[in-house]
């Protein structure tokens, strides 16, 4: 019979994390702990929490339907996927903490020569909005710290402001020596948007990620059609759930790339699906987290691993945080590493477990 429970963590930005839908400082994560009672002993830990305004299940009642989650499996029952479907975050830390748990929770999900230590993830290095001295300085502290992807969010600012940025970056580093990928969280409006991405597309940019707000795949269509810069999906795909659907939409959009970020698709079965389906339409795929701590990071990043892809990964988010849980992940000259001699120190998060 398995036991289930959940702790609250609230982390804490090292700074401003500014996107076009706001300014964040910190958000609150809330762990899912599964034990056996058999071997109570071994605990296996997911991790769920929301982005405001961003996440699927964003929405009242999310605490107590994750407590509604803990009941259930307490008493031997196993959430429908149409429940799960509703909470994508929850469905993502219990296939996490459920894995944990049969891997004799050590917080070692998927082995591979990522988690021995032998083989490190390309990582792009984020640079987050705010005013240009500010994105200015981030930009140049990820070229020195040996980056050679520069994702750049964009949107909060004047653009002809992010504009020479990224020409400031062009000057100083050719495409084959720094890539540039811009996020724009859905800030461009249609009525503009191509005179924008024909700006951008003078500076050698690898792809832009959700140039509109999702919702409108019509014209997202065209502008993946036209578009001088591929298109990365993002946004576009939270809240798309069964198979069909997830086709409808690549079908009408046709992306150049899409980005799976599993804790707000549903976990890992699901961002599996989109992949199948992205590569079958000849689109391109990486993997990013969503603001989680080491807890969710981890378990993003060993199953990213298993996958193979060489493009540069957006996994370097473990350092946002003041007060994030000690772990044995580790970003060094642009590549995440997995340490196996440092161990986990949950009591950081107030977690009863060593």
């Amino acid at each position: 019979m398995l036991r289930a429970r959940y702790h609250k963590h609230t982390l804490h930005f090292r700074q401003a994390a500014g996107t076009s839908r706001g300014v964040l400082h910190s958000r609150d994560s809330f762990f899912l702990l599964i034990s056996d009672a058999e071997r109570p002993e071994i605990t296996g830990i997911g991790e769920c929490g929301i982005i405001p305004g961003l996440s699927f299940d964003d929405r009242p009642g999310f605490e107590a339907a994750l407590l509604e989650l803990c009941g259930m499996l307490n008493q031997g029952n196993f959430p429908e996927k149409e429940w799960l479907n509703y909470w994508p975050s929850m469905a993502f830390a219990l296939s996490t903490a459920i894995t944990d748990l049969k891997n004799g929770g050590r917080r070692l999900l998927f082995e591979s020569k990522f988690t021995s230590g032998e083989s490190p993830i390309a990582i792009n290095g984020l640079v987050w909005m705010g005013d240009p001295g500010f994105m200015l300085q981030q930009i140049e502290e990820k070229i020195s710290e040996g980056f050679s992807v520069i994702k750049m969010k964009v949107g909060a600012i004047g653009f002809e402001e992010e504009l020479a940025l990224i020409r400031h970056i062009r000057m100083n580093f050719p495409s084959d020596s720094i890539e540039i990928r811009i996020d724009a969280n859905g800030a461009f409006q249609f009525v503009d948007v191509f005179k924008k991405l024909e700006k951008l597309a003078a500076y050698s940019i690898h792809s832009i990620e959700q140039p509109i707000k999702a919702g409108n795949p019509d014209l997202m269509a065209e502008i993946c059609r036209n578009s001088p810069i591929p298109v990365a999906l993002d946004e576009e795909l939270i809240g798309v759930f069964s198979n069909d659907a997830k086709k409808r939409l690549l079908d009408k959009i046709l992306p150049q790339y899409i980005i799976l970020k599993p804790s707000l698709l549903g976990g890992f079965e699901n961002s599996q699906q989109w992949i199948k389906l992205a590569e079958e339409r000849g689109a391109g795929w990486w993997v990013t987290s969503a603001l989680e701590s080491n807890i969710g990071l981890n378990a993003i990043a060993q199953w990213t691993a298993t996958l193979n892809n060489p493009l540069p990964q957006g996994l370097g988010t473990g350092s946002l945080y003041s007060n994030n849980i000690p772990s044995p992940l580790q970003v060094e000259n642009g590549f995440l590493h997995y340490k196996p001699e440092t161990p986990w120190q949950l009591k950081f998060a107030g977690l009863n477990q060593d």
